[in-house]
Parts: structure tokens; C-alpha cells; sequence
């Protein structure tokens, strides 16, 4: 089992960058793939990077691609997710997903992904 708690979110202009963190209990950490998701409001849960237990693999959303960055820390049992040259549109709800199922999965899997975060908001004004 494993709890994550994301952190970190805030109010970023747009153009400007933002890290966010998601921490997680237990000591099974390093056999998750993890990944990021974000709902923005009257919108579908999407999803948006997924790394692999290494963090070896990376995969992300086409609307990400080239400005966001997942990482993780197995010694800190944490995933980051750097976004970079942020747009309004890019504001949302973003949690933390963890599972079992490999990364590049976790796009097309993630009603059956096992584990969320509670979520931290970022917006990006104009």
C-alpha cells in the first residue's frame, strides 16, 4: 500500500514555471511506475507524464510534451513534476498516480490505477 500527497501547486503567469512534488509512504515506492494527472474544471481527469520504477522511461501527454519534465527520487520516495513556459490552459487540479502497471499504460489504464493523491491546484493567469 502507499499514500501520496502531492504539494507545491500555486498561482504562476503565464510563461513562468512551476515544480510540483508528490511524496509517498511505504517502503514499496521504487516498484511504482508513477505518474501525473490533471482535471481541470467541467473537464475529464487526464492524463498528463508517467515515469517507469527507474525513472529510465519517460512518456507524456502530446499537450506537455517539450515543456514538462516527470522525474522521481527513489531515496526520497517522491516524483516531481517541472512544468515549464506555462499556459492559462494548462490550469487544473494535478494528482499523483501510482501503480503497478507500466508507465506507458497509464495513459489508456488509469480508471484502474490503484493509488491517488488528493491533488493540488495550479493556475496560470493571462
Amino acid at each position: 500500500q502507499v499514500q501520496l500527497v502531492e504539494s507545491g501547486g500555486g498561482l504562476v503567469q503565464a510563461g513562468g514555471s512551476l515544480r510540483v512534488s508528490c511524496a509517498a509512504s511505504g517502503r514499496t515506492f521504487s516498484s511504482y511506475s508513477m505518474g501525473w494527472f490533471r482535471q481541470a474544471p467541467g473537464k475529464e481527469r487526464e492524463f498528463v507524464a508517467a515515469i517507469n520504477w527507474s525513472g529510465g522511461s519517460t512518456y507524456y501527454a502530446h499537450s506537455v510534451k517539450g515543456r514538462f519534465t516527470i522525474s522521481r527520487d527513489n531515496a526520497k520516495n517522491t516524483v516531481y513534476l517541472q512544468m515549464n513556459s506555462l499556459k492559462p490552459e494548462d490550469t487544473a487540479v494535478y494528482y499523483c498516480a501510482a501503480d503497478s502497471t507500466p508507465p506507458e499504460y497509464f495513459s489508456s489504464d488509469y480508471p484502474r490505477i490503484d493509488h491517488w493523491g488528493q491533488g493540488t491546484q495550479v493556475t496560470v493567469s493571462s
